[in-house]
């Protein structure tokens, strides 16, 4: 009998294997409070007590009426602050940093404090919450920077970037750095330094001494000309591409290694930590203009590796140990459960996805895992 189910079953297009499956669920986040509106959310971070972390855009927030409440012209609305803290039940536990536009300027009648001569990353896209509990936030625009604090933001603890990277061989400053994250057993800060940048750049989490940086295939990175696109022109799915384009995210492993989103090339590769590389896979080929690969996580038992796709609007399921696709979730669009521009990804210990928008929708839903289902062939 349990022969016939399974000859049934691969009959009907279905193999033996089975990946994770999940629904929308509507009662994540509960309403802000405040009359606050997010803007483009940048990243997602879920910490060690499985609270959700979001980076958003505060000068996202520009649609007719986003900003009526502050200008007086009526009841709501209010830009939230960048650094969100939620709970498991989508209540929100903390909010601080400045409210600002795309030039840094604050809106409204505040004092960015307890820092002011701190200058705010003007285009929110990275945020990590380490072991020590420690936020960091990094910028994807000018002042590319990344900034370290206590988790309630308090008090300042680093910054790494002082001024605009020339080079991706500059071992003191970044351009356009996007994904954050650190190594519990070496105490360092890894970096995609993605946006003109072309690389992954290695410092010491407590100091920000340089240690190392790598670009595509472990290779040194080229001096320019400047990331966004491939470096031999224009996207072409029948050409891999020696470097990096938009070194897009970064994520960890328990076996230590290291996961990089190259968005526009398509493609993820892998990297022992002294930036050896191991292997790669390319996601949806043919995705042309802002590429598929936009942030990663991992399934608690880590079998499974998931991928952000901005440009088809979905998630990717992938078999971590061989990085093979197994099938996907997800579909366009501005309802509850679908997706405009997945931007943003995070998977915290039950299972649970997390996954942001930027443009337009600038929100996070949670996609519940609930067991197991047959890929589709």
């Amino acid at each position: 009998m349990l022969f016939a189910a399974t000859l049934t079953l691969q009959q009907a297009g279905f193999s033996q294997t089975q990946i994770p499956a999940f629904e929308y669920d509507p009662t994540w986040p509960k309403a802000l409070p405040n009359n606050w509106v997010t803007g483009n959310v940048g990243a997602l971070s879920v910490d060690s007590e499985d609270h959700i972390w979001v980076a958003q855009r505060p000068s996202g927030t520009t649609a007719l009426g986003e900003r009526y409440g502050l200008d007086g012209l009526g009841d709501c609305c209010f830009p939230a602050p960048p650094v969100m803290e939620f709970d498991q039940a989508g209540k929100l536990l903390q909010a601080w940093g400045p409210i600002h536009d795309d030039k840094g300027k604050l809106l409204g009648k505040q004092v960015w404090g307890p820092f002011p001569d701190i200058a705010w990353p003007t285009s929110e896209h990275g945020i990590y919450v380490d072991y020590k509990g420690n936020v960091w936030v990094g910028s994807q625009n000018p002042p590319s920077q990344i900034l370290k604090f206590t988790g309630d933001g308090k008090k300042f603890l680093l910054r790494i970037g002082a001024e605009e990277s020339k080079s991706s061989n500059d071992t003191a400053n970044l351009a356009g750095p996007t994904g954050i994250m650190v190594d519990p057993k070496t105490n360092e800060v890894y970096i995609t330094d993605g946006y003109r940048d072309r690389r992954v750049i290695v410092f010491d989490a407590d100091t920000g001494a340089y240690k190392r940086h790598w670009g595509a295939y472990g290779k040194r990175p080229p001096d320019g000309p400047s990331g966004g696109q491939p470096i031999e022109g224009k996207y072409d799915p029948n050409v891999r591409s020696q470097q990096f384009a938009s070194v897009h995210c970064v994520a960890q492993s328990r076996d230590g290694l290291l996961y990089i989103c190259d968005r526009v090339n398509n493609r993820i590769q892998v990297f022992r930590t002294d930036g050896t590389f191991v292997k790669e896979q390319v996601v949806a080929p043919n995705s042309g203009g802002m590429g598929s690969t936009f942030a990663i996580g991992f399934s608690p038992d880590e079998r499974f590796l998931y991928v952000a796709d901005g440009t088809n609007k979905k998630v990717w399921i992938l078999q971590r140990e061989d990085l093979k696709i197994l099938g996907s979730f997800g579909d366009g669009g501005r309802n509850g459960g679908q997706i405009l521009l997945a931007h943003a990804l995070a998977v915290d210990s039950k299972g649970n996805i997390y996954v942001g928008e930027s443009f337009d929708n600038n929100r996070v839903q949670r996609f519940k895992f609930i067991g197991m289902r047959p890929a589709a062939q």
